[in-house]
Formats: structure tokens, sequence, C-alpha cells
């Protein structure tokens, strides 16, 4: 089975809110997340997107407002001193956050939000918003996530075993997460995943 649960374990239960909901979706690099949340937000096109903010400068092809929200550090800095992130980390010296207005203003309005973000943000998340939905995505053994790292062919040998020793610590916490999919054949793990966003929609 595609989907498996660590319900006992999860943290901050699902309450019965009434407005939007947010789905918090995280995973291992390599565990094909962006894939899986590319085909939910065509499958669920009134789905929001949240887009991080970030200080680092574009890559060849990304956009603005595409990508991410490209800032200063300067206003992202001042940003946390008036605490407006609903989550944010300092990674090799860049800052990446999510926007706490975008989440609250599309909530109150009824939208349903997909939120793409690693393990310690989702727990930054679910302090400030407890009943969002949690699931997290899993490669069927930690060799096939070996494997697909290496097939990308995008990382040297010491970034590959640095994302292989992250992997290792955030599947460590997936009982933190309400459900949990599994990646193994992607229509399956599209379904799945379709399944718990359909089930929780706010409408």
């Amino acid at each position: 089975m595609p989907e498996h649960s660590c319900k006992n374990n999860a943290l901050h239960p699902t309450g019965q809110p009434s407005n939007g909901r947010l789905f918090i979706i995280s995973a291992p690099s390599g565990a094909g997340k962006t894939t899986l949340c590319n085909a939910i937000l065509n499958k669920f096109p009134d789905l929001r997107y949240s887009i991080s903010y970030t200080t680092r400068t574009p890559r060849n092809g990304e956009q603005n407002g595409v990508d991410y929200y490209f800032i200063s550090k300067d206003e992202f800095q001042n940003n946390i001193k008036q605490n407006t992130w609903a989550e944010w980390a300092e990674v090799h010296g860049n800052f990446y956050g999510t926007s706490a207005q975008f989440i609250d203003r599309q909530l109150s309005q009824g939208n349903d939000i997909l939120l793409d973000i690693d393990v310690n943000g989702a727990r930054q998340i679910l302090s400030r918003y407890p009943s969002s939905i949690t699931i997290f995505i899993m490669p069927p053994t930690f060799e096939t996530l070996r494997e697909r790292l290496i097939k990308r062919g995008t990382d040297n040998a010491e970034v590959m075993a640095k994302r292989l020793k992250n992997a290792e610590a955030e599947i460590a916490q997936k009982c933190l997460y309400q459900h949990i999919v599994v990646n193994d054949t992607l229509p399956e793990a599209i379904e799945a995943l379709s399944a718990i966003i359909s089930g929780n929609r706010s409408g």
C-alpha cells in the first residue's frame, strides 16, 4: 500500500477549523516531492501554493514570484523582527521563509493551501497552525533514494553524502506526520496523496 499512517505518534491532531485547510508536505531529497506536488496542483487547480521567500540570488531560469520571491537580507531580517514569517531558516548563509500573511489571508478566505517544506519548517508551521494536515513522502527503500539522487547527476560526492545524512535524519522523524505516502510507483503515490487531500478539503 502506498499510504501509511503514524497517527498515534503524530503531533498536533487535526481539529475542525471553520476556514481553509493547510496541507504540509515534507520529504527527504530525492523522494519525488516536487513531482507529486506538481501533480496535486494540476489535479486541484483551486489549491493555493505557498511560494517561499529567499535572500539567495536567482539561479538560471528561476523567476521571481514563480520559483521564489527574491528579497534582500535586510528586508528578510526586518521581517524576522516583526514576526511576519510563519517559519524561516538560514541555510549556507542564505535565508528562506514562508509568509504568515499569505497563509492567514488564504485561510481566512476559505482557500486550501499546499506547503512544500522540510521537517524543521513543518515544526514551526505546526506551532502556529496546529490544525494543519501533515503528509510525509517516503521512498520505498533508502537504497532507492540513493539511486535516484545518483541518477540526478547534479551533486558531487560531498553534497551527496550530506543529502543522504539529512535524508536519514528526516526519515527518522516521519511519524511526527499524520500521513505517510510511499512513492514507489508514481501513479499510486499520486492517487494516495490525492485521496488524503480530497478527504480533508475545507469545502
